[in-house]
């Protein structure tokens, strides 16, 4: 009988543990987390969105996992209760120099194996009729969902198949003995055989916990949202997204008709000043150290300087907001959006100042860290939970 201890109660981290305690018989798993609550950081601030798979690299892990993700969340959902919806998605071009990367990006969705297709604007209008482009293309499986009532049922589940949730519980240490481990908590000393890391905006510091050299730093960016009034939310149907562009890591900011029938307008992409750094006031002088002292960050600065500037720019600025979303839905103006909170990203950057765009794992001896599992991690939850369990069983080496 195995134990496994499990660092995170966030979508990834419950998901893993319910795929052990679930497909392990006899297994034990205890899940801890230092906030009160399970999915509190990226699991609870982010789009909501069960993505296709049209964006990722054909034959990559991100995007097989999304694509099985997309399925195997929605048939979740369906099964447990969770209010989901299949809506589809529009991705925008706004000006012919944009249609060629269209016609790209549906050529790499056909090699996923998605059903898409390219719309003229009248065809566009019919899905979006407050919507402005030269072409799009409508990918019809892309879903909507409330990932924090996600989160929720997998401790849920987890703790019922005799699974233990632990919360208001921060490891301050780790210990390798024995071929297992020990993990120092706020709340006493907790061993297993098999420890997972998927402490998200903290993976990288508890992997330095374990023992680990980690190719990589957790640079935190905060992602602002805005909510269109009750009174314009007919402005939006569904999703709108623009094309994006492939020298950035983000997506750009796009309008979003979210379960509860809001619609909500973001996440534009700034520096956090903290990990945890949901709002400009708040600052961490040792996250801050920890951005300033790592060379890929000076590297990254120096190659995206001139975006950066300019998501500042549009971060301090409602009506800078507003306009790029008008170049969407052109009837949208500064005075119909009010700010409604914001989500921080946990990015993998390397010491070259590369972005880590696929998930990054590292294993050792009874431990695997997730290093990076960025957007669309919560769409592929349940199948990075299969793959990671199955990679356990792998013999060293192999």
């Amino acid at each position: 009988m195995s134990r496994y201890v499990v660092i995170g109660a966030g979508i990834i981290g419950l998901a893993i543990a319910h795929r052990i305690v679930t497909q392990r018989p006899g297994a034990t798993v205890t899940v801890l987390d230092k906030e009160s609550r399970v999915g509190a950081h990226q699991s609870g601030h982010n789009s909501g969105v069960i993505h296709a798979g049209v964006y990722y690299r054909p034959g990559s892990l991100k995007a097989r996992l999304c694509v099985a993700g997309n399925r195997s969340m929605t048939d979740f959902c369906a099964a447990h209760g969770i209010p989901a919806r299949t809506c589809g998605k529009l991705i925008v071009a706004t000006d012919e120099a944009e249609v060629p990367r269209l016609h790209a990006l549906h050529d790499r969705a056909r090699a996923n194996g998605i059903d898409a297709a390219v719309l003229t604007p009248a065809q566009a209008a019919a899905y979006e009729p407050h919507l402005r482009c030269v072409a799009a293309m409508h990918v019809p499986t892309t879903g909507i969902v409330d990932f924090v009532a996600v989160t929720r049922t997998l401790a849920h589940l987890v703790e019922q198949a005799g699974g233990q949730v632990r919360l208001g519980t921060c490891v301050t240490g780790i210990t390798a003995r024995d071929g297992g481990v020990r993990v120092t908590t706020t709340a006493g000393e907790v061993t297993g055989d098999v420890l997972v890391n998927c402490a998200g905006l903290h993976a990288d510091r508890v992997a330095r916990m374990a023992g680990l050299d980690p190719p990589v730093r957790i640079i935190p960016f905060r992602g602002e949202y805005y909510e269109l009034r009750p009174e314009r939310r007919d402005l939006v149907r569904g999703l709108i997204y623009p094309v994006p562009d492939p020298r950035l890591p983000f997506l750009g900011v796009h309008l979003t008709r979210m379960i509860d029938g809001s619609v909500h307008a973001g996440p534009n992409a700034v520096l956090a000043t903290a990990r945890e750094g949901y709002r400009w006031s708040r600052w961490s002088p040792r996250d801050l150290g920890e951005v300033a002292t790592w060379p890929g960050m000076w590297r990254l600065g120096h190659r995206h300087l001139r975006h950066g500037v300019s998501e500042v720019r549009r971060s301090l600025s409602r009506r800078r907001f507003a306009a790029d979303l008008a170049r969407l839905v052109p009837e949208v103006t500064a005075a119909d959006i009010v700010p409604l909170g914001a989500g921080v990203r946990a990015q993998a950057v390397r010491r070259d100042g590369s972005l880590v765009d696929d998930f990054l794992l590292e294993f050792r001896s009874g431990q695997l860290h997730v290093l990076n599992a960025p957007s669309p991690a919560a769409t592929s939850a349940l199948e990075i939970a299969r793959h990671l369990v199955a990679e356990l069983d792998r013999p060293a080496g192999a």
